[in-house]
C-alpha cells in the first residue's frame, strides 16, 4: 500500500519533525477500519485503541493509524475530571497496537505477541476528546521474535509523544 488514494485535504506541509515523510493523508477515510484492524491484532473491547490503518508501507516497515479520542471512552472521567486528558501510556499502547499490526501484516502466524518494553518516552503535547491522534510507527529491527520501532503521536501538526517500544512473540 506504497501510495493510497489522494484525498482531500492535506494533512500537513512541514513534516521535518515527524518519523518520516508521510503521504497526504484524510484521517476520515482509513484504508482498514476497526472491524478489518480486528481480524489483525487481538485487541478487543476498551482496548482496542486504533480507529483506522491510514497508511502503510509495501513491506510493513512503516506505519500511520488514527485514534479519534472521544469523550465518552473509560478513562474521560477520571483523567482528569475537570480537564479530560488521553493519558500518555495509552499514546503508547495506541502506537504499540500499531506497531503489533505490522508486525502481523508481516508475520501472520507468529501467535500472540505482547509490548514489554519501552525507552526514551518524551511527551511533548496534550491529547483530549476530540482529537484525532496520529500514530506513526518506523521498524528498527524486526524478526519473527522481535519487533523494535520507533513511534510517534501527532495531533493537530504537533508532535505529542515519541518513544522506542519493543514487543516480542511468546510462541
Amino acid at each position: 500500500m506504497e501510495t493510497p488514494p489522494s484525498p482531500s485535504p492535506p494533512l500537513r506541509a512541514d513534516q521535518s519533525k515527524f518519523l518520516f515523510e508521510m503521504p497526504k493523508l484524510d484521517p476520515a477515510r482509513p484504508i482498514h477500519g476497526r472491524e478489518d484492524i480486528g481480524t489483525v491484532i487481538p485487541h478487543r473491547g476498551n482496548m482496542m485503541l486504533l480507529d483506522g490503518i491510514l497508511w502503510y508501507s509495501d513491506d510493513f516497515v512503516r506505519g500511520v493509524a488514527v485514534k479519534h479520542v472521544r469523550n465518552d471512552e473509560f478513562w474521560c472521567e477520571g483523567h482528569f475530571p475537570d480537564k479530560a486528558l488521553y493519558p500518555g501510556v495509552l499514546q503508547i499502547e495506541s502506537a504499540a497496537q500499531l506497531a503489533a499490526y505490522l508486525y502481523y501484516r508481516r508475520y501472520p502466524d507468529v501467535g500472540l505477541s505482547v509490548f514489554c518494553k519501552i525507552e526514551e518516552a518524551t511527551f511533548r503535547g496534550m491529547v483530549g476528546p476530540g482529537d484525532e491522534l496520529l500514530l506513526l510507527c518506523q521498524d528498527i529491527r524486526v524478526s519473527r521474535r522481535r519487533f523494535l520501532c520507533n513511534v510517534m503521536g501527532v495531533t493537530n501538526d504537533k508532535v505529542t509523544f515519541q518513544a522506542t517500544i519493543l514487543g516480542m512473540s511468546l510462541s
